[in-house]
Order: C-alpha cells, then structure tokens, then sequence
C-alpha cells in the first residue's frame, strides 16, 4: 500500500455495538484512495478504495439509496 501512516478514525454516528469500519482519509489527496477495515480487527485486512468510489458510497448512506 505506502509507507505514509494511515490515522484511523471511525465516525461519531456508531455505536458501540461492534458493527463499525474505520477509514483512513488522510490519503485521499496526496494518493487517492481511501482504506477502510473492520474496527474490531485491526491488524485484518484493508481494502483501498479509489475517493471517487468512497465518494459515491457516502453520497448514496446520505441519500438513503443504500439502505437494506
């Protein structure tokens, strides 16, 4: 991935119940992606996301597009 430190940070909508991702946005301008991982397992793996997609996603929760 780099060798750029990744600052973790999960939003201040979850809850404690355990079902939270942690994104790491400090790569977005100088890399373009957005890595993302489960909040329980921090050592698991991370999936890069180009800013556009994450951009996208985001959009769509806010938008009520994406809801189950």
């Amino acid at each position: 991935m780099t060798t750029e430190p990744l600052c973790w940070y999960k939003s201040s909508y979850s809850e404690n119940g355990g079902a939270c991702v942690e994104i790491a946005a400090n790569l977005a301008a100088s890399r373009g992606v957005v890595p993302v991982r489960d909040s329980k397992v921090l050592d698991g793996p991370v999936l890069d996301f180009s800013v556009g997609a994450f951009s996208s996603f985001v959009a769509g929760m806010k938008a009520g597009r994406l809801d189950g």
